[in-house]
């Protein structure tokens, strides 16, 4: 008798019938799926209630990675329109703040021309701009504040011609070089623009203070009407600037008018546009260009 280590796997009965019963098994399952194939390919609706049952089975599962896949996509849009939000609010603003301009001159225009529209039955013309250069640069930490743009007296610019923004005033050249000047802005200690409220004929002076800032003084004292918000253009007096132009917003009211913020600040502003003194027959008359010329001589020294 042979030592059990040396009998073959085969030689038990059950497990002949076992490994026979695998090759059976396997054997039938091949058939079979050779059938099934060739009838999938012959008669492809006999499957058909199958293939919808199986559907309907992954119908869920589908529809749960769907809903995962769109929550996904969601996400990363909600994260991209959160990257993309200051940028957009930024324009957005900007673009309101624009049009919030241009209505505040279209009710000056309109208050103007209700006013004048009984006394005059001429039709303003449109501004014709000297010349449009880039603003190069503009003070910003001393009392005085100037800026300083890139035409000159080749480019027909002179002293006293008002200097403008897309947004409204900026300031009006205080003198002058072959190819650029040097501009007097409203914010600076010495510069004082005839202004009025652009809802109504509230007139009063904006005074720059130095800061950035511009003080409203009424002319007429008494009880102050003016509120938050309030919108002032140029009146046109004095001559140098035509009437209705934006120039600043009222922050803080006081006793006798109010502080405001320019409409048109310098440090935003790319591009300017020069255009002609809008009455140089009644500046002249005012003498206003004599004390110009000692303000130069004093900033000369």
């Amino acid at each position: 008798m042979a030592p059990p280590s040396s009998r073959r796997s085969g030689f038990s009965k059950k497990q002949q019938y076992s490994v026979f019963t695998g090759y059976l098994l396997a054997t039938l399952g091949a058939l079979v799926g050779l059938g099934l194939l060739a009838i999938s390919l012959w008669q492809p609706s006999v499957f058909q209630p199958l293939r919808g049952a199986a559907g309907d089975a992954a119908s869920p599962v589908g529809q749960a990675t769907a809903t995962a896949r769109a929550g996904g996509n969601n996400t990363w849009d909600t994260l991209t329109g959160y990257w993309n939000a200051g940028s957009q609010n930024a324009e957005l603003r900007r673009e309101v703040e624009i049009a919030r301009i241009r209505l505040a001159e279209a009710q000056a225009v309109e208050t103007e021309n209700r006013r004048l529209k009984a006394l005059l039955g001429l039709a303003d013309e449109a501004v014709e701009p000297i010349v449009s250069a880039r603003l190069v640069g503009s003070s910003a930490s001393s009392a005085r504040r100037f800026a300083y743009i890139g035409v000159g007296k080749s480019d027909g610019v002179t002293v006293g011609m008002p200097v403008h923004s897309e947004r409204g005033v900026i300031g009006r050249v205080l003198e002058t070089a072959r190819a650029s000047s040097r501009v007097l802005l409203l914010t600076d200690s010495e510069s004082v623009l005839p202004v009025r409220r652009a809802s109504d004929q509230t007139v009063a002076f904006a005074e720059g203070r130095g800061d950035g800032l511009v003080r409203i003084r009424l002319i007429n004292l008494g009880l102050n009407p003016l509120e938050i918000g309030d919108v002032f253009v140029t009146s046109g007096a004095g001559g140098y600037y035509r009437p209705g132009v934006a120039v600043a917003v009222l922050n803080e009211k006081t006793s006798d008018g109010g502080i405001a913020r320019l409409i048109a600040e310098p440090s935003a502003t790319n591009y300017i546009s020069v255009e002609p003194i809008y009455e140089p027959l009644a500046v002249e008359a005012s003498g206003v260009r004599e004390q110009d010329e000692l303000t130069e001589a004093e900033l000369g020294e």
